[in-house]
């Protein structure tokens, strides 16, 4: 007679993959477009990988001195030390003073994951944490389970079409002091020298502990070093706070899964102190993060003339955002198509807001097979040659259709760049950038140079 299990009573869990994937998996129809992918794509319709990680894999495996050990709880030392140098810079006062340092993790997910467990074990202040809307189906399911509570923000202004970080000062005005906020790829921030010299005022008078995220270096402006320009001033002004690196991304490793929890701190005692407790949650939350990703990024980042060419190889992928962009813009102008669409080459990085109505999102899934997410934040790398053409006259007869959404309001002034003694870090500009091409950061700067 069979036995009744124990587990009679555990339910069937939700998909952990998107709706929207799997339906856009499941259509049949030739034309069908997926542009919610979160890895970078090429235009053969694959992930993108680096050309640089390929040669280096094959060294890799012919090196006789290759092993494959376990590594201990905290990762690969020279891994961590790279990619920390590569996040604050190698001159950072941080590393000097020695009171930064990091762990070999999982992914951005499991750097989150363990800073998090940290942060309720440890963190004494309100169990609040502040979090860009996008994230929180990524990143919120984490803080929620540890007990903390969610409040969500974003900087994208539906009514003007524009990404306005401004909006940063509202939600630190209104947070709770000691409240823990997320912030989501600072390197896309666009805020003057002046107010940011002023919100980590505002940051310092309220005590927030900042939790950074930086999924993408280098995928932002094409150079590395200026995705981060804002993280490097936060570094020097004396903040501390955790920040999640996951490079699988910027080097196209998205399988080997590699990630750093970097940990800043105000004196090196404190930092040995909190990457001993960081160790044992490691220890036994995974024993051992994964090897062959970090050698690969290890190897590439200690050999100057690799590093060399997997920064081109970045800026070669912005490149082509950005020529996506500006072709998707000038495609609709072409077409006539309704309101303004100076927004789509305003905004930075692969992942981007489209600017139209929820009920324009519905009719270009239901209608054109077109697959974007409902707050439509598309990735720019899933739209090539073959598929342009068929997303913007999509997009114009969606437009058309239903009609146009709210029209944009004039985009806030600009204010005066202030040269704030405290700010000067801001405006660095390594001289790998210079030798890259980059005459200015951002992507909108970059374009009015190439012109």
């Amino acid at each position: 007679m069979p036995t009744l299990s124990v587990f009679l009573d555990v339910p069937l869990a939700p998909k952990t993959t998107s709706k929207l994937l799997d339906d856009f998996q499941q259509d049949e129809d030739p034309n069908k477009v997926y542009l919610g992918y979160g890895v970078c794509m090429t235009g053969e319709k694959i992930p993108w990988l680096s050309p640089v990680v390929t040669r280096t894999l094959r060294r890799l495996i012919h090196d006789p001195s290759f092993s494959y050990t376990y590594l201990p709880e905290h990762g690969l030392e020279a891994f961590i030390r790279v990619a920390t140098e590569l996040l604050v810079g190698r001159h950072s006062p941080a590393i000097a003073e020695n009171r930064i340092g990091g762990v070999h993790t999982i992914g951005g997910n499991g750097a989150i994951l363990l800073g998090a467990k940290f942060l309720k074990d440890w963190h004494r202040g309100p169990r609040v944490v502040y979090m860009q809307q996008t994230q929180r189906e990524q990143y919120g399911p984490i803080f929620q389970e540890l007990g903390f509570s969610l409040r969500e923000y974003t900087f994208w202004d539906t009514f003007r079409l524009v990404s306005d970080t401004g909006k940063l000062f509202d939600v630190v005005e209104h947070a709770p002091d000691r409240s823990i906020l997320v912030l989501y790829n600072s390197g896309s921030f666009i805020l003057p020298r002046k107010r940011w010299f002023k919100l980590s005022k505002l940051l310092k008078k309220k005590q927030i502990f900042l939790f950074c995220d930086i999924p993408d270096q280098g995928l932002v402006s094409g150079d590395p070093d200026m995705d981060n320009k804002i993280l490097r001033y936060l570094v020097a002004q004396g903040f501390e706070f955790f920040c999640s690196q996951s490079l699988s991304n910027s080097f196209g490793l998205h399988d080997e899964r590699v990630g750093n929890l970097v940990v800043v701190t105000v004196s090196n005692k404190s930092l040995l102190c909190i990457r001993s407790q960081l160790d044992i949650y490691a220890r036994y939350m995974w024993g051992s993060p994964p090897a062959l990703g970090s050698r690969v990024i290890t190897t590439i980042l200690s050999n100057p003339a690799l590093r060399m060419e997997w920064k081109k190889s970045l800026r070669s992928m912005v490149e082509n955002i950005m020529l996506t962009r500006e072709k998707m813009k000038e495609k609709l102008r072409l077409l006539c198509t309704p309101g303004s669409w100076e927004h789509l080459t305003g905004q930075d990085g692969m992942y981007s807001f489209l600017g139209i109505t929820v009920e324009q999102v519905d009719y270009l899934v239901t209608k054109k097979h077109i697959y974007i997410p409902m707050n439509g934040l598309i990735n720019f790398t899933c739209i090539n040659y073959q598929n342009i053409d068929y997303i913007t006259q999509s997009i114009n007869e969606a437009i058309l259709t239903i009609g146009p959404g709210p029209q944009p309001k004039d985009p806030p002034k600009t204010e005066v760049m202030a040269d704030d003694p405290e700010s000067k870090n801001l405006g660095h500009m390594t001289s790998e950038s210079k030798s890259l091409g980059l005459k200015a950061p951002g992507l909108s700067a970059y374009l009015h140079n190439k012109k």
